[in-house]
């Protein structure tokens, strides 16, 4: 027995002896030994640098100072991982039992570099191939002589990950797809069968992205298998979270949900800073749906149900990720309300003057804002029941916008506004300078409230028809209207002008107050310099036509207009024609008979009488002259003649000697 203990003491003594001068080893000695086995074991150049500790039961660990791990042959020449200290720590009872778990792996200040091509990925290691080739055999498939079957795989497991302010690289076919700095990253993966769990935080602009990642079966997503993810990411002014399914490439397919409290702040916290959403479409947003990404970037969202601020969409969108995104989306609403999706867009208020507000008789001076026609390209077809923009509401609408380099077309398909319909398309171009356009037919419009909602002319009504064409340009409200062009037509059925009567002015010269009603109006115009012209309008009444000519300032917002009545039946005598004129700024023209006509038609009538009582006078004067009753010039001359046959009769009688 006592041989056996003396055995047993050697044993341990030759053990101390050699776990001694291992410990007792030089920093430099060590890191060569390990980064020769490391090397033997994946074929990737290990260098560590400073002191190297071992520590040997219960757990086999290491740690080193500055160190770096190399990259696949055929990936990049920059080392896949590097850091200012690494300690790794393996549990020594399942290593002896063939497993390899995992107790700790603490970095501080690495770089992990993870590479994927064709297939490939760069953290996927085998010990090099350095068995001499069979050339003993004449069958090729037969085993080298005293090869040893390969050994079984233990299992690979992981206790604690810990980066500490890691920058994370991924690069997939040789473009970096992402790269990430200041990131804290923890991990876990205690079973083969358990899930592994992951969080990390990044910090953005605003504040912190944190990230929840849950993968249930590692293995099988390692491999390249398509496996189920949860994930929660929140930002400053919301978060994001799925439930579905991913590869090894990142594609993914599930349930998410995104919710902003503030999403100009999580934009910003994504590298979108600077931009500012409008009220009305999601400055606090939820949206969910089924969701679909494809490694080339293109994500598509199907079942979607949309809340921006008031405003709640359904329907569907494709979105490609790119510089602008975009954007094709086919949504629905109820009750669309935009009314302030301008509120806070310009200096204190907008408006013009030092107190930022609208002048009272004049366009907005305040700056447009058409930046947002930048932030993306695409097509968003959208049916609406109600559509409220400041100032105005459409009703059920079918409306398509196009967005293609800062220009947007909005096609109308139709539109519902002023109870009438509108079909065409309104055009807005921010590429060089803001400009808009558009060219439209109206059908069924509520003449008074259109005029009454753009321009504040209350006094036409009437349901009205009609084309425009048009064009502006300028950076505000102002500049616009005062360099429109365009032309149109106008048609109008039974309508009322109020603040006068046309009937009381064709009969008693009168027209002040009372109202017009009319069974049609007709026009055509043209548009420049802000300046509608028109020539030929013709109104047509009961007793009377009108027709009318003159300018109406769309930009100046003011009018000068004549209308000349013309009787169609007898008037009974107690009135003459006169034309009314229209002049003024829009919001209180003065409406008046034109004195001028009158006085020119009057004057014009007074020498008629005078002529012609000088011409009775003097008809009168020569029948007493001539004896006779003369009513014409005509009758002067044949009497005159008469009398001078008569004259010469006489005459001529008395040279014969008679009487």
């Amino acid at each position: 027995m006592k041989w056996l203990i003396r055995i047993l003491f050697i044993l341990v003594a030759v053990a101390g002896l050699v776990i001694g001068s291992l410990l007792l080893m030089p920093g430099d000695k060590l890191g060569k030994i390990l980064a020769e086995q490391v090397k033997a074991q994946t074929g990737r150049e290990l260098t560590l640098s400073g002191d190297v500790r071992l520590s040997f039961w219960p757990v086999l660990g290491m740690e080193t100072g500055p160190v770096t791990f190399g990259n696949a042959p055929w990936a990049s020449s920059e080392p896949m991982l590097s850091a200012q200290s690494l300690a790794v720590g393996v549990d020594a009872s399942a290593l002896l039992a063939g497993d390899v778990r995992i107790r700790r792996v603490v970095a501080e200040d690495p770089v992990l570099r993870l590479e994927l091509s064709q297939g490939r990925g760069n953290w996927e290691m085998s010990a090099p191939q350095t068995g001499a080739s069979n050339t003993g055999s004449g069958n090729s498939d037969a085993p080298a002589p005293n090869s040893a079957a390969p050994a079984e795989t233990g299992t690979v497991t992981l206790d604690r990950l810990e980066l500490s302010n890691a920058r994370l690289v991924y690069v997939e076919n040789g473009v970096p797809q992402m790269d990430f700095s200041g990131v804290d990253l923890k991990a876990s993966w205690p079973d083969v069968t358990a899930p592994m769990k992951m969080s990390a935080s990044m910090p953005v602009p605003g504040g912190a992205v944190e990230v929840d990642l849950e993968i249930p079966d590692l293995p099988a997503f390692s491999s390249g298998a398509v496996t189920p993810l949860v994930l929660g990411l929140t930002a400053p002014g919301g978060e994001i979270n799925f439930d579905g399914r991913v590869n090894l490439a990142g594609e993914m397919d599930g349930k998410t949900h995104v919710r902003t409290t503030n999403t100009d702040a999580m934009l910003a916290a994504f590298g979108q800073g600077g931009v500012s959403v409008p009220m009305g479409l999601g400055r606090v947003a939820d949206v969910s749906g089924q969701m679909t990404y494809t490694k080339d970037g293109r994500i598509s969202l199907r079942d979607m149900r949309t809340v921006l601020d008031q405003n709640s969409f359904d329907g569907a969108a494709d979105i490609v990720i790119a510089s602008p995104p975009k954007i094709t989306a086919r949504l629905s609403t109820g009750d669309l309300d935009l009314t302030q999706a301008t509120a806070g867009s310009a200096p204190n208020g907008g408006g013009t003057g030092g107190g930022g507000k609208q002048a009272p008789e004049g366009w907005s001076q305040a700056p447009i804002d058409a930046s947002p026609l930048s932030l993306a390209n695409g097509t968003i077809r959208l049916k609406a029941n109600s559509i409220a923009i400041p100032d105005m509401t459409f009703g059920p609408s079918d409306l398509s916008l196009s967005l293609d380099r800062s220009r947007a077309v909005l096609k109308m398909e139709p539109a519902t506004l002023f109870s009438g319909k509108l079909i065409g398309e309104v055009v807005a171009n921010n590429r060089n300078g803001l400009s808009v356009g558009g060219n439209l037919t109206a059908t069924g419009i509520d003449l008074k409230q259109a005029l009454t909602t753009l321009g504040g002319v209350e006094r036409l009504s009437g349901t009205a028809s009609g084309t425009l064409q048009f064009l502006g340009v300028g950076q505000t409200e102002a500049q616009i209207m005062r360099s429109l062009s365009g032309k149109g037509s106008l048609d109008v059925g039974k309508g009322v002008i109020s603040g006068f009567d046309l009937d009381r002015l064709m009969g008693r010269g009168e027209g002040s107050g009372g109202t017009t009603v009319f069974n049609s109006l007709t026009a055509t115009y043209t548009i420049q310099d802000g300046n509608l012209t028109n020539n030929d309008l013709l109104m047509q009444l009961d007793n009377f036509r009108a027709d009318g000519s003159g300018r109406v300032g769309l930009g100046a917002r003011d009018i000068d207009y004549v209308f000349t009545p013309v009787a169609l039946r007898a008037n009974g005598g107690n009135g003459i024609a006169v034309p009314v004129r229209i002049k003024g700024p829009w919001s209180d023209p003065s409406i008046k008979p034109d004195l001028s006509k009158v006085i020119e038609a009057a004057t014009e009538e007074k020498l008629k009488e005078l002529e012609q009582d000088a011409k009775d006078k003097a008809l009168k004067k020569a029948g007493e002259e001539l004896n006779t009753t003369i009513s014409d010039s005509e009758q002067v001359e044949d009497a005159l003649k008469q009398k001078l046959e008569d004259e010469a009769k006489k005459g001529l009688l008395k040279l014969l000697g008679r009487d």
